[in-house]
């Protein structure tokens, strides 16, 4: 006898301009957050940088090395949305609450065996396979259809990026972005769930696709955004990451109080606010 589908949270429809508004939030939330929340960005940029110093001579590697990067994102980015989620109770955001984001999530589960006491663990384990698995694709593309060794990133922006001949550039693009709109769709909201509420991975990564289905051109704009922020971050020297990636940790939580509510499910911890959030249709 079939089971029945998981209860799904009911999905708010947003405006067009919708994410700009969860810019500003971020802002204000960094603002009020203080050093912990750019102590976020400071640590993914040294990660980058780090990247970098390892493969700067290999950038067929490092091209998808730093792409995938952003696969994983959204887990690196938990603590933010702990830190919004503070802020929005009313509550301390300092490091006490990044601490206890990523060591003390188990102390409230009773059943440490059940899926749910182990939903976080699983997600980031998936991203994690994913953006593996991008970054050995995107080296095996590079390293078999290049015409020449690509050994730095001049080499991948004179054989790769404008290359007369050939369609390398568009391929790698076009595969990465096939592997990234799933991903995408699958994780925009779905970590603050399961940082919020006591969800299924299941339940999590449906609900996230049931945003993006309901709401197609905001979450087209909001990928934009994140696309366009990261690069610029990237960039930069990795310097911008400093405050690009705490601004869309931050937005991201807002996102999700904004599409999804999540009054059915029961919290995790302290209960969280249920009142809905007027949003400009």
């Amino acid at each position: 006898m079939p089971r029945n589908p998981p209860a799904l949270p009911a999905i708010r429809t947003i405006g067009l301009m919708q994410p700009m508004t969860w810019l500003v939030l971020a802002w204000r939330d960094m603002a009020r957050a203080g050093w912990i929340s750019f102590a976020h960005g400071l640590a993914l940029a040294l990660f980058g940088a780090t990247i970098f110093a390892v493969a700067h001579h290999r950038f067929w590697l490092l091209a998808g090395a730093l792409s995938g990067f952003l696969v994983i994102a959204p887990v690196l980015a938990t603590s933010l949305y702990a830190l919004s989620r503070a802020l929005e109770r009313g509550e301390p955001a300092n490091l006490g609450v990044v601490l206890k984001t990523w060591l003390n999530w188990q102390d409230s589960h009773v059943n440490k065996w059940g899926n749910d006491y182990w939903c976080m663990v699983q997600f980031g384990a998936l991203l994690a396979l994913a953006a593996t698995g991008w970054v050995m694709t995107s080296a095996a593309l590079i390293t078999l259809l290049a015409p020449v060794p690509i050994q730095t990133p001049l080499d991948f922006l004179r054989h790769v990026v404008l290359a007369r001949e050939g369609w390398l550039f568009e391929i790698w693009l076009a595969l990465g972005s096939l592997m990234a709109a799933p991903i995408f769709a699958s994780s925009v909201v779905a970590m603050p769930l399961l940082l919020d509420r006591r969800a299924t991975l299941l339940q999590a990564v449906l609900t996230s696709w049931q945003a993006v289905i309901g709401n197609p051109l905001p979450m087209a704009f909001w990928a934009a955004l994140i696309l366009g922020f990261t690069l610029l971050g990237l960039g930069s020297l990795l310097l911008g990451l400093i405050a690009v990636m705490p601004m869309l940790g931050h937005a991201s939580w807002h996102a999700y109080r904004d599409l999804v509510d999540a009054s059915s499910l029961p919290g995790r911890g302290a209960a969280a606010p249920t009142q809905n959030r007027g949003v400009a249709p």
